[in-house]
């Protein structure tokens, strides 16, 4: 499949730990156990992004994006200084795969991703829209906020969908 044949190439790409809100469009690549968190204001037209590492900060607040904990409240904060409210946000998760088999379930960053970015979205009152996690098959993601928004995840697995 050619690089640019959903437009892809336009996006912003999203390292790991960052974040960024705009209208233009934005992805993040190569997803293993990390989370693509998107929320979208569609009467705005404005998305925020975030490539999220791991599921706590523990107190360092040097790249909030890397963090379930504090990239929900960034997000957040981010898309209300540009007019959101948070009532006409809604959420998409999407990665979180299980790169690894390890014989200790507490060791599943994966897993871990998913519930506590679930958990700050329910604690913020933000419902989610779409959700792809889990699985054992990393993922790239892009995001046009534009209109009603146009999602495109495709999996290292070679398939891809458009949402």
């Amino acid at each position: 499949m050619e690089n640019n044949f959903f437009g892809e190439a336009s996006a912003v790409i999203l390292g790991l730990g960052e974040l960024r809100v705009g209208r233009c469009p934005m992805g993040t690549i190569g997803l293993g156990s990390c989370i693509a968190l998107i929320l979208h204001d569609r009467r705005r037209s404005l998305a925020g992004l975030a490539h999220i590492m791991l599921p706590e900060s523990r107190g360092s607040a040097d790249r909030p994006g890397k963090f379930a904990d504090t990239a929900v409240s960034v997000l957040i904060e981010e898309m209300e200084k540009d007019g959101s409210t948070r009532f006409s946000l809604a959420a998409i998760v999407v990665g979180g795969a299980s790169m690894f088999e390890f014989s200790a379930n507490a060791l599943n960053i994966g897993e871990r991703n998913i519930a506590a970015v679930k958990d700050r979205l329910r604690e913020e009152g933000l419902r989610i829209e779409h959700e792809e996690t889990g699985g054992r098959v990393g993922r790239s993601v892009y995001y046009w906020p534009e209109g009603k928004g146009r999602l495109i995840i495709k999996r290292a697995d070679g398939t891809c969908v458009e949402i």
